[in-house]
């Protein structure tokens, strides 16, 4: 998989809230299937098939311990996909301190009548 690929992946399994909750949960420790499905109102299989999603995408990867396979979360997509958005906060950034600029240039000869009305 490119690393085009694994971005779409990244942000494709992201869409989902219910994706987004089960990482939530991981963040705070490993989890069998049947923990992550306790707070939802959907089924194991349904959430075994967004386990395979986040899985495909590289977001979580499954273990064994005994009968149980523990789900665990892996940063290395969300630090890609955190530095691909980086760069576009930076660019917005810098075209809104542009911005900024320009206004200030654009009232500068309002500022200075208004001040000239005032003494």
């Amino acid at each position: 998989m490119t690393a085009s690929q694994r971005l779409t992946a990244t942000f494709a399994a992201l869409a989902d809230p219910t994706r987004r909750a089960i990482l939530a949960r991981l963040a705070s420790g490993d989890a069998s299937v049947t923990e992550l499905a306790r707070p939802f109102a959907i089924s194991q299989p349904a959430v075994s098939k967004h386990l395979r999603v986040l899985q495909r995408a590289g977001l979580i990867s499954r273990g064994r311990d005994a009968q149980r396979r523990p789900c665990r979360i892996e940063g290395k997509p969300l630090a890609q996909a955190s530095q691909w958005l980086e760069r576009y906060r930076r660019i917005w950034e810098g075209n809104f301190q542009r911005l900024d600029a320009l206004l200030d240039e654009l009232q500068a000869p309002a500022k200075k009548r208004r001040q000239g009305q005032r003494q």
